[in-house]
């Protein structure tokens, strides 16, 4: 199907705590979207799946009412994995009770009549990055999102890589030995997930003897000096950092970009993710750049219109 420009996608990024939507405009292909009429709800996720796919409905009925030129699609970004078949969510934890199952593609098409596309939330942040943030021009690259959980994306050619199930990327799951015995949202121990990400931050810190407080509060305090938070603070960074060299062993990236709330943690965080990361790769890979990323909240907006986009393109 050939998509004509300027064309306008309705974006959706649905996280456990919130859901945001806007209106992506290209004013050509060449031209990077700008993002609209950004609104956003509570997901309010306890009251369960279908109560959460009821608001996220209304939401680009919201979403679409403000728009004042044709819409071309649907895009949503959505925790859970997707299978990317049917736009339906086949697994999501206990952060979204109820998800799993929801037919987020095919209730969308039917309430509002436009082609929707849906895709896991860091899959769409890794394209967001890959074709307009900090690995733009970059042909492969891997986005890693540390935030309250730790996903990654691959990008392959320009595009996110999917895998037969559409799971490709699942990077916290990677065994970590240091995390050993430590507990995770989807029940599994000695995960990257446990020691790496936010939520594994604030329960070994509390384990630890800590105040049971914010990562952002733990990281405050590593800045100030406390040496439990610190080095808590820097194994999580030495943990993820010893992943990413075993990740580019595997992929060869032309870079990782890095994503997420965990990325504020800090000087020491990142030294730590930097030190780790050279004594696991070889020689020849210290030179990888590590960058952060550079769209921040529209990053997932706009990997959804992008792959709405090539969903469309993808149509005869």
């Amino acid at each position: 199907m050939n998509v004509e420009y300027p064309c306008t996608i309705a974006v959706f990024d649905v996280g456990g705590t919130k859901m945001a939507g806007a209106l992506a405009h290209y004013a050509s292909p060449a031209a990077e979207p700008v993002i609209e009429g950004r609104r956003s709800v509570p997901t309010q996720a306890n009251r369960g799946g279908a109560a959460v796919l009821d608001a996220l409905c209304d939401l680009v009925g919201d979403v679409l009412s403000d728009a004042e030129r044709p819409i071309s699609g649907i895009g949503v970004g959505t925790a859970g994995c997707v299978d990317v078949r049917t736009g339906a969510i086949a697994y999501a934890n206990e952060l979204m009770p109820g998800w799993t199952g929801q037919p987020v593609a095919e209730r969308l098409e039917q309430t509002h009549g436009l082609p929707t596309a849906v895709l896991n939330d860091v899959k769409a942040h890794a394209l967001g990055e890959a074709r307009w943030g900090a690995a733009r021009g970059a042909q492969t690259c891997l986005v890693i999102a540390a935030g309250t959980g730790l996903g990654g994306g691959i990008i392959v050619n320009g595009h996110v890589l999917l895998g037969a199930h559409g799971f490709a990327g699942e990077v916290g799951r990677t065994p970590c030995p240091d995390a050993s015995g430590d507990p995770r949202t989807c029940g599994n121990a000695s995960d990257l997930e446990s020691i790496a990400a936010g939520s594994g931050i604030e329960r070994r810190y509390a384990a630890a003897g800590g105040d049971p407080v914010t990562g952002g509060e733990i990281a405050q305090r590593a800045l100030q000096g406390e040496e439990l938070a610190r080095r808590i603070i820097e194994e999580a960074g030495s943990a993820l950092g010893e992943a990413i060299a075993t990740w580019t062993d595997l992929l060869d990236p032309e870079l990782v970009v890095l994503s997420g709330s965990v990325c504020n943690a800090g000087p020491s965080w990142r030294a730590a993710v930097q030190t780790a990361f050279e004594r696991q790769a070889p020689a020849v890979m210290h030179a990888l750049p590590i960058v952060d990323a550079t769209l921040k909240d529209n990053a997932p907006l706009i990997g959804a219109a992008e792959y709405l986009l090539d969903t469309l393109k993808g149509r005869s």
